[in-house]
């Protein structure tokens, strides 16, 4: 188990457990499940990762390979002619003292370096280090935030692995092992972010039960980050098809994340998921000091 005093170490680079946290999702990819090819230009994401700061959010999740179920996996290099003008730009547009962090989501050792390098400040890994294990050797190497979520297969095999006893028991099991793997590669337990995976392996039932769980993962002393943001699962319980129809579905997920201890929410409308944050954490958050 970690020791409780991750939830608050400096090396994690917020200060948990003050505020909600949301995470905006810039895809730049032309085949993301919900706004694919809408943002694969670095002008075009330059022009999002503005909307997305002027909204409230805190971290922008930058990510060139598409991890939807079924999607075509391309390579390292292509990946980083995605990602790198686009982090570029948008860190010579938006960086300032006390700005927004930048968080690449990659599974890909030589993505995460490189983006690292150029000045990214997050890695958000959906493998949680099992697709390219050197990536907690880079990960250590930097000393950045590693958001390690749990996900069983790849993007093509994942539905098929969705069979759990306990999903909540079995996730948090999965996820205790991969933070020792990441310990022993030489991450410090301070850099550690928890992500249950929604809808990575996952079927409808077993979402809604990981969010009935959230408090129990949140027990073991690491901060916990939560992508409901337009989810099949959504849809399937509002019998809503089109993803970016899926607001409300999300913004009731986030308030219950919230209520379970949940530090970061990842998600696409930022703007009405913050104003969801806010009013949350002033019902369940005491104010500090």
């Amino acid at each position: 188990m970690a020791s409780t005093s991750a939830a608050s170490a400096p090396g994690a680079a917020l200060p948990w457990g003050s505020r909600t946290y949301v995470m905006g999702v810039i895809n730049l990819t032309p085949d993301s499940f919900s706004d694919g090819g809408r943002f694969d230009r670095p002008a075009d994401a330059l022009h999002q990762a503005r909307a997305m700061l002027r909204q409230g959010a805190d971290l922008l999740d930058l990510g060139g390979q598409s991890t939807r179920p079924g999607a075509m996996e391309i390579s390292a290099q292509q990946e980083l002619e995605r990602v790198l003008p686009a982090l570029e730009l948008i860190r010579s547009a938006c960086a300032e003292p006390g700005g927004p962090r930048f968080s690449i989501d990659t599974f890909r050792s030589a993505v995460a370096a490189a983006a690292l390098a150029a000045g990214a400040h997050w890695i958000n890994d959906v493998s949680g280090g099992r697709r390219d294990p050197a990536i907690l050797g880079v990960v250590a190497e930097f000393g950045c935030p590693y958001v390690l979520m749990h996900s069983r297969g790849d993007s093509r095999s994942m539905d098929g692995l969705a069979v759990y006893g306990d999903v909540v028991a079995e996730v948090r099991q999965e996820l205790l092992r991969a933070t020792d793997t990441a310990l022993a590669a030489g991450v410090r337990p301070d850099q550690l972010i928890w992500d249950p995976g929604l809808g990575f392996a996952k079927n409808t039932e077993q979402n809604l039960a990981l969010l009935r769980g959230l408090a129990e993962l949140r027990r073991e002393g690491f901060p916990l980050l939560l992508g409901p943001s337009r989810k099949r699962f959504i849809g399937a319980v509002l019998n809503e098809p089109r993803p970016r129809a899926r607001l409300w579905g999300t913004a009731a997920v986030c308030a219950q994340a919230i209520t379970a201890g949940t530090d970061v929410l990842r998600v696409h409308d930022v703007g009405p998921i913050v104003q969801t944050a806010r009013m949350i954490d002033a019902i369940v958050r005491p104010p500090l000091g």
